[in-house]
């Protein structure tokens, strides 16, 4: 077991809710924030549907406390919000001088103000200090006054985990006292046309886990959970009893067929944390809603648990959409209010289940179960896999 690490505060912001209340009113209600595009600026404004975040970057801007938007990009932005809640909440906000850090994942760093300078032919550069991913972490960890130790990762879509991971060792090495892990990306052209090339995007809203899925709904977010070590934290919300990363070296952008590096990732998190699979009340799984993922993640559950035995699970996905590095980190915040709540939540759109996999995602949400081990995984481009277990 990852010996006494537990989770201090979160926060999260995403298309379905500016904070962790909201999210978790949504979650509860059904009710997706996967929507027609309104503030990305795009010609595909009529051909997909987003997970946008309901606020223009000044509205972020004054809700923090800043003087203009044009100072910080989006993804930084939503960083803050996310990154201060979460701070917050583990009552650190402010003079958090001893051994505080911020461990933090992004894909597009600020992209979205590099794209919007380069496009208005501006001759003031000094934009491009922003578009380093580095630039948003530096900036969150001044603003939460958490500057003792910060870094960025970026392993794509399972970045947020990487970060859940390398916070924990840090905590564990006593190179921090605290940390605040996760991940956060903004929408950019940039990737909504990259991933349209890869032609996996849903024109409707996506359908993870079902026979008729058509591809993913690119989305943004930020999502962070404070980590202290258990000898020394004031209050907890659960623990970090396992975690793991396995590359399956199988492809650039595809997962093994076999499931190979879930399976792994997942397996080997089980082991830390000395939990057997009957353990796991609840699943968060990657579940994009891609031909590719979601056949690959089945078959690794049923490897790992076997067969008709795989516990209850969802992809809150269905809800959000894909925020790429801001994935991992919105469903760790969304596993530990699993755990606090005692709740599990449905996986929207589901109707038919994929031939030879017979994995049933939950479809109502589940409220009269005790939900004590929840499981989390985290798939990203190039073969990277990473899973996280919470525990209360």
């Amino acid at each position: 077991m990852s010996k006494g690490i537990v989770v201090t505060g979160f926060g999260v912001i995403c298309s379905i809710g500016t904070n962790a209340d909201e999210c978790l009113d949504s979650l509860l209600n059904k009710r997706s924030g996967i929507d027609r595009i309104k503030y990305l600026k795009t010609v595909h404004k009529d051909s997909f549907k987003l997970g946008e975040v309901k606020m223009s970057n000044q509205e972020l801007a004054d809700q923090l406390g800043l003087p203009s938007s044009d100072l910080h990009s989006r993804t930084t932005l939503l960083a803050m919000v996310a990154a201060k809640e979460a701070i917050t909440m583990a009552k650190h906000l402010n003079g958090v001088k001893d051994k505080t850090g911020v461990v933090s994942s992004t894909t597009v760093g600020g992209m979205d103000v590099t794209e919007n300078k380069y496009l208005k032919e501006t001759t003031d550069y000094s934009y491009l200090y922003t578009h380093s991913c580095g630039d948003s972490t530096k900036k969150v960890a001044e603003y939460i006054d958490a500057t003792t130790y910060y870094t960025t990762l970026n392993t794509a879509c399972s970045s947020g985990t990487n970060a859940l991971i390398h916070g924990a060792r840090l905590l564990k090495h006593g190179i921090l006292d605290r940390v605040v892990v996760g991940g956060v990306d903004a929408l950019t052209m940039f990737t909504l046309n990259g991933f349209n090339s890869l032609k996996i995007l849903d024109t409707d809203y996506c359908k993870p886990f079902d026979a008729a899925r058509k591809g993913l709904n690119l989305a943004e977010g930020a999502g962070y959970v404070v980590l202290e070590r258990e000898s020394e934290a004031t209050k907890s919300f659960c623990k970090v009893s396992g975690f793991a990363n396995a590359n399956d070296a199988h492809h650039q952008t595809a997962s093994s067929p076999d499931g190979k590096g879930a399976y792994l990732s997942m397996t080997e998190a089980l082991e830390m944390s000395e939990l057997k699979t009957e353990d796991i009340d609840y699943i968060n799984v990657h579940g994009t809603g891609t031909d590719n993922n979601d056949f690959s993640e089945g078959t690794a559950l049923n490897r790992v648990f076997g067969k008709g035995n795989v516990p209850s699970f969802s992809s809150t996905k269905s809800y959000t959409g894909h925020t790429l590095a801001g994935a991992a980190g919105i469903e760790s915040v969304f596993s530990v209010l699993a755990i606090v709540n005692n709740v599990m939540y449905p996986n929207l759109n589901f109707k038919t289940p994929i031939e030879d996999l017979d994995l049933v995602p939950l479809t109502e949400v589940v409220k009269d179960k005790e939900v004590k081990n929840v499981l989390s995984n985290s798939f990203g481009f190039g073969g990277n896999n990473s899973t996280v277990i919470f525990s209360e």
